[in-house]
């Protein structure tokens, strides 16, 4: 029994049975008793509101244990916390030697470097918080059946802990950014909104995860699996609207290309921070077919904005919007409806 009440004034109870001989005057079963001093059973689910009241009470404590985590995860390593940084870097080299170098996909893109940091470091947020959410229940199984708290402070915390990564990891993104020739504008007040609706959309997907891989370790095996196929169908190496045969797809095709939630938040980005991914981008100048013929043939990146948009700005905001609220609402329900059943067996 759990409640903000105490029995310190009333008599022992004997244990193995209710004996109304022991119970406090006025009272004639435990149920009345625990009904007088608040008490209910430990096990009962909270309503979803009260649920999130006490996750809000919490709060402290899910910072605490994020800032901890990120703290001891490079304890052990010589470079330590620099990992944060030289992980998605060294990355960000691989896919460049691969891909902007052996197999050309720079092309259509005037500022490569940028472009391809930017799209992995954002993505690395999402992928991150999605692989660690599908393991967080099964990980920290100890502290679930030693101690009573919200398990969604689990799911919290580890995207936190990725949050505080990606932020010491964007000033270098915005050193690199700048060291390429992209000039400092009112834009990149755009990075804000941009990474808040990510980190709502990651919340959910994490709760989501933690659900499923509280269930079977199987699922858990199977995320990194699917983060890497996800990671191509975003554009983090290389333009999709660059792709030979890009024009050729199926309008429905091109909508889940452009418009799945690491696409939009990674797209959503590099508007922020690139002003020639702004300047290139697909209906930035009036339609000229004979100039977007010429881009599909030689793929100069600046006749790229004489081309019809798969979708504009504003539909990237809202789908980007859409995405966070509706991700965040399910995953919360979603977690918080077998809250009691997590840490059995």
């Amino acid at each position: 029994m759990t409640a903000p009440g105490s029995l310190l004034n009333a008599g022992v109870l004997a244990p193995g049975g209710e004996d109304t001989d022991q119970l406090p005057e006025g009272s004639s079963s435990l149920a009345e008793l625990a009904a007088q001093y608040g008490l209910r059973p430990s096990s009962a689910r909270p309503g979803l509101v009260s649920y999130l009241r006490l996750l809000w009470q919490r709060r402290h404590f899910i910072l605490a244990y994020a800032t901890a985590r990120n703290v001891s995860m490079y304890t052990e390593a010589r470079l330590g916390q620099l990992w944060q940084v030289l992980t998605p870097l060294l990355n960000s080299a691989v896919y460049y030697l691969i891909f902007g170098i052996i197999f050309e996909a720079n092309r259509g893109i005037s500022n490569y470097t940028a472009f391809l940091v930017i799209g992995v470091f954002i993505f690395a947020f999402t992928e991150r918080s999605i692989v660690v959410g599908s393991t967080v229940m099964r990980a920290n199984i100890a502290l679930i059946r030693a101690l009573y708290f919200p398990r969604a402070c689990l799911p919290l915390a580890y995207v936190l802990v990725e949050f505080q990564q990606l932020a010491v990891s964007m000033l270098v993104v915005f050193a690199i950014v700048l060291g390429t020739g992209e000039p400092l504008t009112w834009y990149w007040l755009l990075l804000l909104p941009t990474l808040v609706l990510q980190g709502m959309f990651n919340v959910g997907a994490a709760l989501l995860m933690a659900r499923f891989g509280a269930g079977a370790q199987d699922f858990s095996e199977l995320i990194p699996f699917l983060t890497r196929v996800w990671r191509y169908f975003c554009g983090v190496m290389y333009s999709v609207t660059s792709l030979p045969s890009y024009a050729t797809l199926p309008v429905w095709a091109k909508d889940l290309i452009s418009l799945n939630p690491a696409a939009v938040y990674i797209s959503l980005a590099r508007y922020a921070l690139m002003a020639t991914q702004r300047a290139d981008a697909p209906g930035a100048q009036p339609y000229n077919a004979a100039k977007c013929a010429l881009f599909n043939a030689t793929k100069h990146p600046p006749l790229q904005a004489y081309c019809h948009p798969t979708t504009s700005i504003g539909e990237l905001w809202l789908v980007g919007i859409g995405w966070a609220v509706v991700t965040l609402v399910v995953g919360a329900v979603y977690f918080w409806q077998a809250e009691t059943r997590y840490g059995r067996g």
